[in-house]
């Protein structure tokens, strides 16, 4: 494709979104300055160092590989380019609330015995179960994911004409699951992925059993030095095109002139370009606009949708090895909705939460000094709870004893280093809505797709979206995707 007319872009933003974007319009010639408001790239995979210890404190699942394949193919290269990966093998290991555990190893005919034993003719169900998954994200990914749609028209193709029945649109995660498996704990793992997705199985449309092709078929696999290791390869790619980056510049005010954003006020100076793509949260960006009559989404717009869960996260440093722990960990307490219910209905701090257990030190002796173990401890809760240093501190502990609990662990004594990063920390650090942790609105069935709010201003000319705030939504390879499809909003002003 002929290079699009030279022009100057300001990006809001760092995180994969915004890396993504830059890069990939750098490559077409465009002349791109990105503004973070943080002191490093990633937004909210930004990398947490200290005595010794090395966190992810936001995303630690490198999944849907092919995604970034297909990102780094666009600048003739590949991820190995720029760091090595490992395939995990189990992919994560389960703890239930009845003290039991099993590994996931994506293996399907072990696995598929694993199942077996919860759940006689689970193989049979479980094949068909797996095909209709990977029917799915053929389906999406081929007319969905990498095409920008304005309509219900665009949606529109001979595979989803097809077989649009069978996508499970307007059914839920969990009656679709309930309908091939009964056994509690076989849902929970099927389940489980929806969190990443900011739903509850009740309120996820059933399309997204796709995620089990991608646990089960594609692998899940880390990036040695970390998902670090993945926002530094696309920081030196963009570098490598020409990108500028402007590190602790928060934006303070978008100056609108005549329908165009003219000006970008930021803690540094101010800016000037053609054209403006925000990777910052899609409510704040509009916040800062000069004329609020040009917002496309009022603050009753926000207000009244259903954002992904904020993260109450610990990250820790334990002195001594845990081997009963893996790479990944997913703890699930016997009431399985009440979680669910605490996040989404309730608002309340979870008492029996289903946790995740990041040990990053299982695969990579950089992440912890010699004889140490690195912990990210994520506890999904309600956006917009209050707190205060006094509960934060109060709520770990009660995290920290009932992990030991419930998976017969013992490391409280041990713990050498402990660092809280919970609702506020993401209001204050990523200026996010209510503080929540995913970047925007949980992907029900009208907060996706056409219904999720689109990566082009309807009132600012010059004004554009990236990240999992807009289009195609939340998650790494989604954001990664969303600079594919603004880099063609961009090549379109052109036409």
């Amino acid at each position: 494709m002929a290079k699009s007319i030279k022009k100057s872009i300001i990006i809001l933003g760092a995180g994969f979104g915004g890396l993504a974007a830059a890069a990939l319009l750098a490559k077409d010639g465009h002349q791109v300055t990105v503004l973070e408001k943080n002191e490093q790239p990633g937004g909210r995979a930004s990398s947490l160092s200290s005595n010794g210890f090395r966190f992810d404190m936001g995303p630690s699942w490198y999944m849907m590989p092919e995604v970034f394949e297909k990102f780094f193919a666009e600048f003739n290269k590949s991820p190995s380019d720029y760091f090595k990966l490992l395939p995990l093998k189990p992919h994560y290991r389960v703890f239930f609330g009845d003290k039991t555990q099993l590994d996931v190893t994506g293996d399907v005919q072990k696995d598929s015995k694993t199942f077996e034993k919860l759940e006689p003719g689970f193989t049979k169900k479980f094949d068909q179960y797996l095909a209709e998954s990977k029917l799915k994200y053929d389906i999406s990914t081929k007319s969905v994911l990498y095409r920008n749609i304005n309509s219900f028209f665009d949606l529109v193709s001979l595979d989803m004409i097809k077989h649009g029945p069978k996508l499970g649109v307007f059914q839920s995660m969990h009656s679709y699951i309930s309908k091939f498996f009964k056994h509690p704990k076989i849902q929970q793992i099927l389940e489980y992925n929806l969190v990443f997705l900011g739903c509850s199985p009740k309120n996820a449309p059933s399309l997204f059993s796709l995620m089990t092709h991608v646990d089960f078929n594609l692998g899940v696999w880390y990036p040695e030095g970390g998902i670090t290791s993945l926002v530094n390869a696309i920081e030196s790619l963009g570098k490598e095109h020409g990108v500028k980056f402007i590190y602790n510049a928060s934006a303070q005010k978008l100056v609108i002139e005549a329908g165009q954003i003219t000006k970008v006020v930021t803690t540094k100076k101010t800016y000037t370009a053609d054209i403006i793509i925000s990777n910052a949260d899609y409510q704040f960006t509009e916040s800062i606009l000069s004329d609020q009559s040009l917002r496309t989404y009022s603050e009753d717009y926000w207000s009244k949708k259903v954002m992904t869960p904020s993260a109450f996260l610990l990250y820790l440093g334990v002195k001594g090895k845990l081997p009963k722990l893996d790479h990944h960990n997913l703890y699930f307490g016997d009431d399985w909705s009440e979680h669910f219910d605490d996040v989404f209905k309730h608002h309340r701090w979870p008492i029996n939460p289903s946790i995740y257990i990041n040990k990053a030190s299982q695969n990579d002796a950089t992440a912890a000094p010699k004889g140490h173990e690195n912990l990210m401890v994520l506890v999904p809760v309600a956006a917009s709870l209050e707190e205060n240093e006094n509960w934060r501190t109060q709520y770990a502990e009660y995290i920290i004893r009932f992990i030991e609990e419930n998976l017969n662990l013992k490391f409280k004594e041990n713990i050498v280093y402990q660092k809280i990063f919970s609702v506020t920390d993401f209001k204050e650090r990523y200026n996010s809505y209510q503080g929540n942790a995913l970047g925007g609105l949980a992907h029900t069935l009208f907060q996706s797709a056409i219904w999720r709010p689109n990566n082009i201003s309807k009132k600012i000319s010059n004004l554009l979206f990236v990240g999992a705030n807009t289009v195609p939504g939340i998650g790494v390879p989604p954001a990664i995707i969303s600079g594919h499809l603004v880099r063609d909003r961009v090549r379109a002003l052109d036409q």
